[in-house]
């Protein structure tokens, strides 16, 4: 018996009966041999942390663009809390952790530069609109081919909007997911300047907690609590409507219209000149989107592949080199 073999095996003996089991995976795209040592979700957990797209989440805006301080949320600690989240979840419902854990860490692969602003602005300019869950299934798939198993696959895709995940694993994201950045977006906001603690409507803090910690933990709780009665992932709607009130509260107080957003503006009209002249010059792609184009993938597909993959810092040097008169770039300097 190999270890993988033997971790399935133990799988069959200790999670619960509605979890999602590695031995009964739909599979992958292509086919491939097992791993000896790891579980196909494993697998999958792997070769997303060893992908280049993960990587650059660390330089990619979360909400604060452009923040001054170490302290403030990237597009990858958004990520890994996502992760943490979800897998204390599944592991109390005895739920498969690892699938869990895969789709968390792939969740926001193709998310832009720049956040939401930039997935708003590639969805104005783009004539087949932008979505980051949907831009995340395609990097797995076909930008860096990483042809992971049905499941992850299925929660990467159905972690944000209307369709629900197959798997109970992919919809503890789509929970953890927001339980993660209404949090931290709130501890954010307040290191800021831009919120007060005292600010948060009272019968909200009353409901889920006075700190980050006690928020969380209620959220967490309600989630295991709900998963124990109902063997479903979800919450009591008492708690779930708070947390609903709550994100409505970011909304109106952080997310739009105040100085967390000062510089989107520019951010989304940066990112919306750099697809124009890159759809109106295809010829200055890089390679690897020449060949998805020659494969039959559009244009605008395509561009908006390569803004997506840019991380913060890139798009700047990018928009800089192509649209700054150099004499300008070295007096900012």
């Amino acid at each position: 018996m190999t270890i993988r073999e033997r971790t399935e095996a133990q799988e069959n003996h200790t999670l619960c009966g509605w979890a999602t089991l590695a031995a009964a995976s739909k599979g992958r795209q292509r086919s491939l041999p097992d791993c000896p040592n790891r579980t196909c979700f494993q697998r999958d957990r792997d070769r997303i942390i060893h992908s280049k797209s993960f990587r650059r989440l660390s330089n990619k805006t979360q909400v604060f663009i452009s923040p001054e301080g170490d302290h403030y949320r990237a597009r990858l600690t958004h990520t890994l809390e996502v992760a943490q989240i979800g897998r204390t979840v599944a592991r109390a419902l005895r739920l498969n952790e690892d699938l869990t854990e895969a789709i968390a860490l792939g969740h926001d692969l193709g998310h832009t530069p720049f956040g939401h602003a930039g997935e708003s602005a590639l969805n104005e300019v783009c004539p087949e609109g932008f979505r980051h869950n949907e831009q995340s299934l395609r990097m797995v798939d076909r930008i860096e081919n990483l042809n992971l198993t049905w499941e992850v696959r299925d929660g990467i895709i159905c972690h944000t909007g209307a369709r629900k995940a197959a798997t109970p694993e992919g919809r503890i994201i789509h929970f953890a997911d927001r339980i993660a950045y209404i949090n931290h977006d709130i501890d954010d906001a307040i290191r800021g300047g831009l919120l007060r603690h005292e600010e948060i409507p009272t019968q909200l803090r009353t409901a889920l907690g006075e700190t980050h910690g006690k928020r969380i933990d209620t959220l967490v709780t309600a989630m295991i609590d709900y998963g124990e009665k109902k063997q479903q992932i979800g919450m009591d709607k008492a708690i779930l409507d708070a947390m609903l009130e709550l994100r409505i509260f970011m909304f109106e107080r952080v997310y739009t219209g105040t100085a967390a957003q000062a510089d989107e503006q520019k951010a989304r009209e940066m990112l919306k000149s750099l697809y124009i002249y890159y759809y109106n010059h295809p010829d200055e792609l890089p390679g690897d989107y020449s060949r998805l184009m020659e494969e039959g993938d559009s244009r605008a597909r395509v561009t908006c592949d390569y803004i997506a993959c840019m991380t913060d810092r890139y798009s700047i040097a990018a928009y800089k080199r192509l649209f700054i008169p150099k004499s300008w770039n070295k007096l900012q300097e």
